[in-house]
C-alpha cells in the first residue's frame, strides 16, 4: 500500500496520462505492431548477444541502399561538422553509422525486455554514485543525455541505480504508444510530456532526477543559433537555460556508448556552475560543448540520419543545407 500511494504521488507532480490498455488495443489494424514487437521480445531473449549484433549491423547495412535519402543527411551532417576530414573517412563513418541504426532496434527491444541481471552482465558502471548525491542533498538533478542510437539502453541503466523522469513525446500508433510506454516505465521511470515545462520544473524543484536530451534541433521556438562542431549557427534548445535558471538545479551528462560487446555507462561530474545565469545563448554554447564531447567518444554511434541544421538562422531557408 505504501509503495502505490508514493507512486500515485510521484505520478501527481507531471500532467502526463500515461496510455491504459484497451480491448481496442486488440483490432486487427494492431496485429502487425503486437506480433513486431512479440518477435523481436523473442529474439532478444533467445539470440546469443554477438548474433543480434551480426543481425542487426547486416540489416542497417542493406538500409542504405532503400533509405538513400537519410544517407545523404549523415554524409551532409558529418561534411558540416567535420569538414576537414576526408570523403573516406566521412563514407565509413557513414556505413558504420547505418549498421549501428540496424543494431538499434536490437538495443531497444534489449532496453525494453531483458532482465536486469543480464544487461547488468553487458555494461560497465562508472560514477553511478552521482545519480542520486543531489537527490540525496533535496536537489534536482538534470540528466543531460544525447541522441545516441541506443539512447533507450542509457535511459534503461540510469533506472536500474536510479528511477527518475523522462521526457516523452506519445508515438501516434495507440498500441505502439502503449508498448513503448510499458517499455521505458517497466524499471521505475515516469513520463513527462515533452511540452510540460511546468511539470518538468516540478520534477527538478522537488528534488527529483530528469532525462533530458539537448542535441537536436527542435526548431526556431524557444532556440539561439550557437556554435555546435563546425557549424558556427546551429539551432540549439533554450530548454537547458529555463530549467537550469528556474530550479537551480544539477547537471550531470550521461553517455552510455558500445564498445567492443560491452557498454560504457558514465555519469559525468555536475557542470551546473559553468553555466551562464539567465544568458540562454551562453548557456547554450556551454551545453553545446558538453554535447561535442560526449557524441565524440562513440562518433559513429550518434544519429547522423537527423536533419540537425535543418532550421536556419533567418527563418526562410529552413532545410537549404540538405539540398542536393
Amino acid at each position: 500500500m505504501t509503495d502505490k500511494k508514493s507512486s500515485q504521488q510521484e505520478e501527481s507532480l507531471v500532467s502526463f496520462v500515461p496510455p491504459k490498455f484497451s480491448i481496442g488495443l486488440l483490432h486487427p489494424k494492431y496485429w502487425g505492431v503486437w506480433l513486431g514487437f512479440g518477435f523481436i521480445a523473442l529474439l532478444v531473449n533467445i539470440l546469443p548477444y554477438q548474433v543480434q549484433y551480426w543481425m542487426g549491423r547486416s540489416l542497417g547495412f542493406l538500409s542504405m541502399f532503400v533509405v538513400k535519402k537519410r544517407v545523404k543527411v549523415a554524409q551532409r551532417n558529418l561534411e558540416l561538422c567535420f569538414p576537414d576530414i576526408s570523403k573516406t573517412r566521412r563514407d565509413y563513418i557513414v556505413r558504420e553509422n547505418f549498421k549501428n541504426t540496424g543494431f538499434a532496434l536490437f538495443e531497444s527491444a534489449i532496453a525494453w525486455f531483458w532482465p536486469d541481471w543480464r544487461l547488468r552482465k553487458r555494461v560497465g558502471f562508472y560514477h553511478v554514485d552521482r545519480l542520486t548525491k543531489f537527490e540525496k542533498e533535496g536537489r534536482g538533478t538534470l540528466i543531460c543525455g544525447v541522441h545516441a542510437l541506443n539512447l533507450e539502453l542509457t535511459a534503461r541503466c540510469c533506472a536500474l541505480f536510479s528511477p527518475g523522469y523522462g521526457v516523452y513525446r506519445p508515438h501516434n500508433n495507440p498500441a505502439y504508444n502503449f508498448i513503448q510506454h510499458w517499455g521505458r516505465t517497466r524499471s521505475g521511470n515516469i513520463m513527462v510530456d515533452r511540452k510540460d515545462v511546468k511539470g518538468m520544473l516540478k520534477v527538478l524543484r522537488k528534488g527529483k532526477k530528469l532525462f533530458y536530451l539537448p542535441d537536436h534541433d527542435y526548431g526556431p521556438k524557444n532556440a539561439v543559433f550557437v556554435p555546435f562542431f563546425a557549424v558556427p549557427d546551429a539551432c540549439t534548445t533554450t530548454g537547458t537555460s529555463v530549467l537550469v535558471d528556474a530550479s537551480k538545479c544539477a547537471v550531470l551528462p550521461v553517455s552510455c556508448f558500445r564498445v567492443g560487446f560491452r557498454y560504457d555507462f558514465r555519469i559525468e561530474q555536475d557542470i551546473s556552475e559553468g553555466f551562464p545565469r539567465r544568458d540562454p545563448e551562453g548557456a547554450a554554447i556551454h551545453m553545446n560543448k558538453t554535447v561535442e564531447k560526449l557524441i565524440l567518444r562513440g562518433g559513429d554511434q550518434w544519429m547522423w540520419l537527423h536533419k540537425r541544421f535543418k532550421t536556419m538562422p533567418d527563418g526562410q531557408n529552413k532545410g537549404i543545407r540538405y539540398r542536393d
